[in-house]
């Protein structure tokens, strides 16, 4: 079983490829954000239900994305880690890292497993998790935060600012780099987590109807995440490729 319980501290190791799926209330006016509490659905799946379709979306998709990472990949550990972060209190997410010998991590919170609406969902959660780690994305973000912060901490020199200064434009340029490709790194993430999806036997279309429920990030100048219409479409053009 790749199933383990996380420790508290996993999610401080997380860098930025955390994907976070925080559900709201129906209609355009509910809370945004991870302080809103999960609304009670019709047609999710029952506790125990949820917890035996995590389960076998697990046993079932993990061995096809690591398949799919070695595939397409040359000299990268591709043996995920699944775990499940059950601190209380912590909102519907879910997020790939790296634990210290670099080994892939892909977390779900319960408020997440809960919300899902059957195991196609689970499955695309899963699916786009693990691609972010076959396509590099954490250490293409750390390499265009190194740049952001050279850039920026130049600029600040150059403009005569103190070492506060400095290191405060630094802090920007970083954020500001590694910021710059996230809406591209989500989008090639769906469009990967689409195929592995369909190659474990779920429908990643049907999976990717839990866009439809969280909040749309719209198309925001520096944002993490596309809009979600366009992440729909990927998902659809890419499965429909297939």
């Amino acid at each position: 079983m790749r199933i383990t319980k996380a420790l508290g501290t996993i999610a401080a190791v997380a860098f930025l490829a955390a994907c976070e799926v925080t559900t709201v209330g129906p209609g355009p006016s509910g809370p945004v954000g991870p302080a809103a509490a999960p609304q009670p659905r019709t047609g999710t799946l029952s506790a125990s239900q949820a917890a035996r379709s995590f389960v076998n979306v697990v046993n079932t998709l993990e061995p096809v994305a690591e398949r799919e990472c070695r595939a397409r990949t040359t000299g990268v550990n591709c043996n995920f880690n699944i775990v499940v972060d059950d601190r209380p209190g912590q909102p519907a997410n879910a997020f790939q890292t790296l634990d210290k010998q670099g080994r892939p991590i892909v977390a779900f919170t319960l408020a997440l497993i809960a919300e899902a609406r059957n195991e196609d969902e689970l499955a695309f959660v899963l699916g786009h998790e693990t691609a972010h780690h076959i396509a590099g994305h954490i250490g293409r973000q750390q390499q265009n935060a190194v740049a952001g912060a050279v850039v920026a901490g130049g600029l600040a020199v150059l403009l005569g600012g103190d070492s506060s200064a400095i290191e405060a434009a630094q802090r920007t340029g970083a954020q500001v780099g590694a910021r710059s490709y996230s809406k591209n790194f989500e989008l090639e993430a769906d469009a990967l987590g689409t195929v592995i999806t369909k190659r474990a036997g779920y429908d990643p279309v049907r999976g990717a109807q839990f866009f439809a429920r969280i909040p749309d990030p719209g198309d925001r100048f520096l944002g993490t995440h596309p809009p979600n219409a366009s992440r729909l479409d990927t998902v659809r053009r890419t499965a429909a490729g297939l």
